[in-house]
């Protein structure tokens, strides 16, 4: 059968052994006080994860949705529309 783990508290780091921390960083300290000033602002940090768009997979799933487009006649009337009301007279 499976044994129990332990499991630290949520949110709370494992203390050094001995009990002594070691002194942050002056990078570390800058980045806490981030942190911590974020929060004071209601905000918390959160990890988004996104596609990797150099991947080959990505790259095929974009070109096939690009020929989907390119082969609907409504996308294309759009595509036109908003040609006609654009102003790209300042792109190189």
């Amino acid at each position: 059968m499976d044994q129990p783990v332990d499991k630290p508290t949520k949110g709370k780091r494992p203390a050094a052994a001995g009990g002594a921390s070691k002194p942050r960083s002056a990078s570390a300290e800058r980045v806490r006080r981030h942190r911590d000033k974020m929060k004071a602002m209601g905000l918390k940090p959160v990890t988004l994860w996104v596609p990797d768009v150099d991947t080959p997979e990505f790259k095929e799933q974009i070109a096939r949705a690009v020929e989907v487009i390119n082969a609907d006649e409504e996308s294309l009337r759009v595509l036109e529309g908003m040609q006609e009301l654009g102003d790209f007279s300042d792109w190189r």
